[in-house]
């Protein structure tokens, strides 16, 4: 995402985008199989997934960019930015932990513990 933002010169909303789309795909597959160790084999947990990522990723950094562009508009933008996607980060990672908690990989089975 630095890269992208830093080196290439690609804008906030495309580097943010391109490192979260690039991330979830490798995200899924490791906490479907590795952290929730989900059984479940449907389409609806992929939709859910998907759900949980854009709605993290879109308040994580929408909060983060208008807070910072608030209280550091006397700064340069590339500046605000980076700390920005800092900010968007943390949010995002907070959310997202508890989107695939209790919304992606929910565990429905009444009888784990009989």
């Amino acid at each position: 995402m630095f890269v992208a933002y830093n080196l290439f010169g690609m804008g906030y909303w495309i580097s943010t985008f391109l490192n979260y789309f690039i991330g979830s795909i490798i995200s899924y597959i490791l906490n479907k199989y590795y952290t929730s160790k989900s059984k479940n084999r449907n389409f609806t947990e992929v939709i859910k997934f998907i759900i949980n990522i854009i709605v993290c990723y879109l308040i994580a950094y929408t909060v983060a960019k208008n807070i910072l562009e608030f209280i550091l508009n006397s700064l340069s933008s590339k500046f605000i930015d980076n700390i920005s996607m800092i900010f968007g980060m943390i949010i995002f990672v907070i959310l997202n932990y508890f989107g695939q908690k209790y919304f992606v990989f929910k565990v429905t089975d009444k009888n784990i513990y009989s």
